[in-house]
């Protein structure tokens, strides 16, 4: 039984991969990240294998998901962006000194970093993002706002080619 269900899989998987992973390239425009979105759309399929009665349709509704959650991800690191100073977004500079604000979040203290992620790239609102982490509102507002500040100073340095 188990090497059939890994066959079918197989089987499905060289049959709508490239077309979904096509799918998603031309909704995305990168390879990479098209080709993580289909690869997760078939993970998610597999680990429910048992329980969909139409895969071809679980995984493009599932890659539009995905696809829908890296535009809005897009849209929040652009608003972050914006937020942090202006001249960030409009400014040309080079490849060196335009630092991701996707690394910038990591290299913040877990403290700063969780609030952010849960609230700016999961849409959580503060109220939420408070019961999931246990801290007072007014402690998670205090550090998404401390969390704010450090971003903008590092990207107005960053800006400013100082130290």
């Amino acid at each position: 039984m188990k090497r059939s269900r890994e066959q079918a899989a197989s089987e499905l998987f060289a049959a709508l991969y490239p077309r979904l992973a096509g799918w998603c390239r031309r909704l995305v425009d990168d390879d990479e990240t098209a080709h993580e979105i289909a690869s997760e759309a078939f993970t998610r399929l597999w680990s429910r294998w048992t329980s969909v009665a139409e895969p071809r349709g679980f995984l493009y509704v599932t890659a539009a998901n995905l696809v829908r959650d890296h535009w809005r991800k897009l849209e929040r690191e652009r608003r972050a962006v914006h937020r942090a100073g202006t001249e960030a977004a409009v400014r040309p500079h080079t490849e060196q000194s335009d630092p991701s604000v996707r690394l910038l979040v990591q290299s913040l203290p877990e403290r700063l970093r969780v609030p952010i992620l849960l609230h700016y790239y999961a849409d959580m609102p503060i109220r939420e993002v408070s019961a999931v982490t246990g801290r007072k509102e007014g402690t998670v507002k205090a550090d998404l706002h401390a969390a704010r500040e450090l971003l903008r100073a590092h990207l107005r340095r960053t800006l400013d080619h100082t130290p």
